[in-house]
């Protein structure tokens, strides 16, 4: 008879594609995890791992088995949710949250959760969006905090606010501050976008696309504040969106330029699984996050009215 464990091997030895790597994550030894895998297709009836010296292959019936127990395995951590969760947030919810998100977000968020629902105990997962999508679709993650709309058919959403996009250029820029811009003075050829997989590049260059084909400079990074440090010292501009500006925290050397109406930017909210049962806690986690945002955007306000008085 198939079991889980057998399932859930497969699908660990899937993602990793190294018998030793899906053993460590399983917490079993490597002739455990063999074994089982072995007992499986003798189950099925058909070769699903193509073995290699220090790789691993999945055969065209293994991928497409290992897809299916991915779906399984995110069914039975749905049933076992209903069967344990009765209060709202309380216990283990693991979050996943992309990486332009994730360390301006939290620092709202997470002091409100921890007073408001101490019974919380909340796992957070900061990842590329396509990471975080697989990971919500085979159950690794309960919910995740990304850039709408999301792919796949299982996947519900909850809209949570607007995030416009400002443009951040070098202090002494010949563009004034006190105008709003459009596209077409965003100069292509000094434009820094974060590395490849990060869907604020991809929002990045569909929003600065033209017909003139100029291509953005030829630099990359894996996090928004090295991006905002190449800006501050000359080497280029960049779209930043307005959640990761802090008042508090602004660079002097840098100067954030906003867009004409209709501004660009991207949508922020949650994504779950339909078949989770932890809707009512996913809710009232985007409560949190919502009212920590509209608080911090009144004191954004507050702060500007004070400063120019």
């Amino acid at each position: 008879m198939i079991t889980l464990r057998q399932l859930r091997y497969l699908s660990s030895l899937a993602r990793h594609r190294h018998f030793g790597r899906a053993a460590e994550e399983c917490a079993v030894t490597q002739p455990a995890l063999s074994m089982q895998v072995r007992e499986l297709e003798r189950e099925i009836g058909a070769e699903l791992v193509e073995r290699r010296p220090g790789d691993i292959v999945l055969t065209e019936t293994g991928a497409e088995v290992a897809r299916r127990a991915d779906s399984i395995l995110a069914a039975t951590r749905d049933l076992v949710d209903f069967a344990r969760h009765r209060e709202v947030l309380a216990g283990p919810l693991k979050l996943g949250i992309i990486p332009t998100l994730a360390p301006y977000i939290l620092p709202r968020v997470l002091p409100s959760l921890q007073k408001d629902y101490p019974q919380l105990r909340l796992e957070v997962r900061e990842t590329q969006t396509r990471t975080l999508t697989d990971e919500l679709a085979n159950g690794s993650l309960d919910a995740v905090m990304l850039a709408l709309p999301v792919e796949g058919a299982d996947v519900e959403t909850l809209p949570l606010f607007n995030d416009a996009f400002l443009l951040a250029v070098p202090a002494d820029d010949p563009l004034p501050a006190r105008v709003r811009i459009g596209v077409r003075d965003v100069d292509q050829r000094r434009l820094i976008l974060l590395e490849e997989g990060h869907c604020l590049r991809d929002q990045a260059l569909a929003f600065c696309a033209t017909r003139r084909g100029d291509q953005p400079a030829g630099l990359g990074a894996t996090s928004l504040s090295t991006v905002m440090q190449m800006v501050a010292n000359g080497y280029g501009v960049t779209l930043v969106p307005e959640v990761a500006i802090d008042v508090k925290m602004k660079d002097p050397r840098v100067k954030l330029l906003r867009f004409r109406d209709p501004e660009p930017g991207r949508s922020i909210g949650l994504a779950w699984r339909r078949t989770s049962p932890r809707a009512k806690d996913f809710e009232a986690l985007g409560a949190v996050i919502l009212a920590a945002i509209e608080a911090d955007g009144a004191e954004r306000t507050l702060t500007k009215r004070v400063a120019q008085a």
